[in-house]
């Protein structure tokens, strides 16, 4: 159950359509996870928000996918024209 505090924090409002089979199936979830249908896809939809954007940030990679890239990092630089060409120039906010 919710608290009066809790209902008070909410004031956005968000609208979605659903078929049928959606809305059954969200409905049998809430009601085993014991929440309301709106929490139940409040809470969902903040997790998988959050996964999205820890996804942008977290990259998971196994022991030897993560020493070789501590190898490239470590190993010597390549020549690399471009990159010279670039860091030569003199950058467009100091051309005053």
């Amino acid at each position: 159950m919710m608290t009066t505090a809790a209902v008070a924090t909410r004031s956005a409002r968000l609208g979605l359509r659903a078929t049928p089979e959606q809305e059954a199936i969200l409905r049998r979830a809430a009601e085993v996870a014991h929440k309301s249908l709106t929490d139940f896809i409040l809470d969902s939809a903040c997790q998988a928000a959050e996964q999205t954007l820890l996804d942008q940030r977290l990259f998971m990679v196994s022991g030897s996918q993560y020493q070789a890239f501590l190898d490239l990092l470590d190993g010597p630089s390549e020549d690399n024209e471009g990159l010279r060409d670039l860091f030569s120039r003199t950058a467009p906010w100091d051309n005053s």
